[in-house]
């Protein structure tokens, strides 16, 4: 098995090389597309955007891009994935050669494992959910012919695997990630999203359902840890090869951490649940004229935008952790309940003048 796996690690490390040493024009838009994939664009540029055009749509891409966090945090922890920008330092696989050099970049140095990837597994069920939405959202209009509905379908699943391809060859040109990785997160992205595409549920569930449900994954993620921490097993082993191996101390973020990751997922769902279910929503839900969804989907991003310039200080890891969940639930509360809320204040304010 490691004999295998160890020839699946030279084999990326090889196509990292090849990549950065063919494509090394492309490294901006590699750069881009690794941060385009970040699962904090989806926070703040797609949910807002698609909930105020389609709440249901937004509230399955935050469901969609939650639980698929959450279980890749899991898969990661249970698969001990390396990196290859540290694998290729510590290997003995390459005891009999000389070791291939790969360059580093700003977003190369993640703290965690890396089994299955988590921007291809993140970008994958994202917009396989936004495809489907839209595929569903069009065709289900009776006029629409076969013809069109072809064309339709053709170009949203070229665009899809365009996008697939390109945070793939990203993620494995920055050295972030092995080949497999990749191709295991666009797998698992794709059939989270499936899964959340036939469920119903999500749309009608209380403010305690959120909660239990928001308490139920922080508690098998930290208990998970705490277990296996007992038994000898150490989760965070990635931490300290990270900061051993990353040619720029900087790079090694604490938001990149496991259980960074864990504190934002938990605080997004908490938040949805918050604002799904504040009496600011409830009364802004009377507003559907186009100007209003418009300038609460403007308003959202400018405020989200300024708010995501925030960053929570690092030199206390249990504070950054609180903060990190308090700005993380704070984001769909924002966009569902008090944005629009203002926004609907202010668009009735020249009717009330005219009484």
């Amino acid at each position: 098995m490691n004999t295998l796996m160890d020839a699946m690690h030279g084999y990326g490390v090889s196509s990292t090389q090849y990549l950065q040493t063919h494509y090394k024009d492309a490294q901006g838009w590699f750069l881009f597309v690794s941060f385009a994939a970040d699962l904090r664009n989806t926070f703040f540029i797609f949910f807002p955007i698609w909930f105020h055009l389609r709440a249901s749509v937004g509230i399955k891409l935050i469901w969609v891009a939650v639980i698929g966090d959450w279980l890749n945090l899991v898969f990661k922890w249970i698969l001990f994935g390396e990196r290859p920008y540290w694998w290729v330092h510590e290997t003995p696989y390459y005891s009999n050669m000389s070791v291939p050099h790969i360059e580093q970049f700003p977003m190369t140095c993640e703290t965690g494992p890396g089994s299955p990837s988590g921007h291809a597994m993140g970008a994958a069920g994202v917009y396989y959910a936004m495809v489907t939405s839209i595929l569903t959202i069009m065709l289900s209009k009776k006029k629409t012919c076969s013809t069109k509905a072809l064309y339709l379908r053709g170009t949203l699943w070229t665009l899809f695997w365009t996008i697939q391809i390109c945070v793939c060859l990203s993620r494995v040109f920055l050295a972030a990630h092995f080949p497999h990785q990749v191709i295991a997160g666009v797998i698992t992205g794709m059939i989270v999203a499936e899964v959340f595409n036939r469920q119903r549920w999500i749309y009608y569930t209380s403010l305690q359902k959120y909660i239990n449900i928001t308490m139920f994954l922080l508690i098998f993620a930290v208990g998970f840890y705490v277990l296996l921490k007992a038994l000898g097993v150490d989760l965070l082993w990635t931490l300290e090869k990270a900061q051993k191996w990353c040619v720029n101390p900087a790079w090694v973020h604490m938001d990149s951490t496991p259980f960074a990751s864990l504190l934002r997922n938990m605080g997004t769902l908490f938040g949805l649940g918050l604002g799904l279910h504040s009496p600011l929503y409830t009364e802004s839900k009377k507003s559907t004229s186009t100007s209003f969804r418009i300038g609460c989907i403007l308003s959202s991003l400018l405020l989200l935008h300024l708010f995501d310039s925030i960053k929570p200080p690092t030199h206390t890891a249990a504070l950054f952790y609180l903060l990190s969940f308090c700005k993380s639930a704070t984001v769909p509360l924002v966009t569902v309940s008090i944005i629009p809320y203002c926004v609907s204040g202010a668009l009735s304010l020249p009717n009330k003048k005219h009484l």
